[in-house]
């Protein structure tokens, strides 16, 4: 067993991130990430580069403020990247970045199993709120 002194763990526990502790900067990335604009906009965006109008109109519910500042969050986080062509008018086009292509292989799973098993969770609200 090594002995570490109390500045050593904290360097250590820093080092490995750690959701469960309340300081962990992890923490904020599973926030963003739970968001279900977030797991939409990525969804739509894994199936190629996408205009802002051309998500609004596959993401239904969606409002315009609202896909902006998802947009804008995934590109600060290096999830997407923002193109900009100078035509007229400009022309923006969103694209997933390697990060988020790979952040795809943990979301499309978790989208499929949600539509796969909406009755069974519906019938169990069903069930709850009945007795």
């Amino acid at each position: 067993m090594v002995t570490m002194t109390a500045a050593q763990r904290r360097a250590q526990e820093k080092a490995e991130y750690d959701a469960y502790l309340a300081s962990c900067p992890s923490r904020i990335l599973l926030d963003r990430l739970t968001d279900k604009w977030v797991v939409l906009v990525l969804s739509a965006l894994a199936d190629g580069p996408a205009r802002n109008a051309q998500l609004a109109r596959r993401i239904a519910g969606v409002s315009p403020k609202m896909l902006s500042q998802t947009l804008r969050s995934l590109e600060r986080d290096g999830l997407i990247t923002r193109t900009v062509e100078a035509t007229v008018p400009v022309t923006v086009t969103y694209e997933l970045t390697d990060l988020g292509r790979s952040l795809m292989e943990v979301i499309r799973p978790l989208k499929g199993w949600a539509e796969r098993h909406v009755p069974q969770v519906l019938a169990a609200r069903e069930t709850h709120d009945a007795d």
